[in-house]
């Protein structure tokens, strides 16, 4: 505990291709926040290489902490308990970061607390937001999920709707390996798509059976891959982005309200890497603002990944009572909640 009396706690993550270590003081104060990126390692293969994340996690988990501890101004014996990423993910670079923030509990005598991934993405909420209504529907889109959850209360979730294929993300960073626009897809097509147009291309939307909540982009994917077969050149580049990033959106978007409409709830979070897109930001204030919803959004550096999220909801966790003992395991796939009755 530092000598103000906040509960500090260091949070690690290391699920895919982002070394990350955070201080955050009783849940909301953000006192460190280190990222390592991958994303330059990864670009020359388009896509992340597990065995080649796994191995730089490995060369700067130590350095990120150390950073993390160097900026907050603390030490290991400050701190009240170690949070890390446990699950999903890739299981190797998560095991670097287990493995880290075990050493520390055990030689520090911390409380560990395992943090599924996901759940921290809802949590950066609580980051900028102070006044959260709960109960809250929350789209968690990133390059590896895409679901619509009815979040109760703190660890008590239901899946409202995912995705029956593709992610978001993975669909934004496939269809930019198709245009050949660079990694990571996203952030390419959110920038060449501030100067497009997107009603240039009419790209199909997925709407599926009426009232489904669930989402699907593979058709999306399949759709620009035959398109550019006949020729890119065909669109300018900046069309291509505009047109495939209102389809993604708009299906987000669409989804999502009809999500806080059918369970009543008056407040709406958005989390996950793809929360970060100007145009789902836009488009999610302008449907709320138009059903009188509130709407949190964190900031695109809390929105990728990053351990501050770890931290967070590992201070809701300690304050709720719940740690882990130095056998916690790494899992690559885990559902954070049940989906609703069909």
């Amino acid at each position: 505990m530092s000598a103000d009396g906040n509960v500090l706690i260091l949070g690690i993550e290391t699920s895919c291709d982002e070394t990350g270590a955070s201080v955050v003081a009783d849940g909301r104060e953000i006192r460190s926040n280190i990222i390592a990126s991958q994303a330059q390692l990864h670009e020359i293969t388009g896509g992340v290489v597990p065995e080649i994340a796994s191995r730089e996690h490995v060369a700067k988990v130590n350095a990120v902490i150390g950073e993390a501890l160097k900026v907050a101004g603390i030490g290991f014996s400050d701190l009240d308990a170690v949070a890390v990423a446990n699950r999903p993910g890739l299981v190797g670079a998560l095991l670097v970061g287990v493995s880290a923030a075990k050493a520390i509990a055990y030689a520090a005598r911390k409380p560990l607390i395992g943090i599924h991934h996901i759940e921290a993405h809802i949590y950066a909420n609580y980051l900028t937001q102070n006044d959260i209504q709960l109960p809250a529907v929350c789209l968690v889109a990133s390059g590896g999920h895409s679901e619509i959850f009815l979040v109760r209360g703190h660890a008590d979730y239901e899946i409202l709707g995912r995705t029956r294929d593709d992610a978001a993300g993975e669909a934004f960073d496939k269809s930019a390996r198709l245009l050949g626009i660079g990694y990571p897809g996203g952030a390419v097509i959110d920038r060449l798509a501030q100067t497009g147009n997107p009603d240039a291309i009419r790209f199909p939307r997925a709407w599926l059976a009426p009232g489904s909540l669930d989402l699907s982009f593979s058709g999306l994917k399949t759709a620009v891959r035959n398109l550019s077969r006949q020729g890119i050149d065909q669109y300018s580049i900046e069309d291509w982005a505009a047109s495939l990033q209102a389809a993604i959106v708009d299906i987000l978007v669409g989804k999502t309200i009809e999500a806080a409409r059918r369970t009543g709830v008056r407040q709406v979070m958005a989390a996950g890497g793809v929360a970060a897109n100007s145009g789902l930001s836009a488009a999610l204030k302008s449907a709320c603002a138009s059903d009188g919803l509130a709407l949190s959004i964190p900031p695109p550096i809390l929105c990728t990944d990053n351990a501050a999220m770890i931290a967070c909801a590992g201070s809701f966790q300690l304050a709720a009572g719940r740690t882990d003992t130095l056998a916690l395991e790494t899992v690559p796939s885990e559902a954070l909640a049940l989906p609703s009755p069909r």
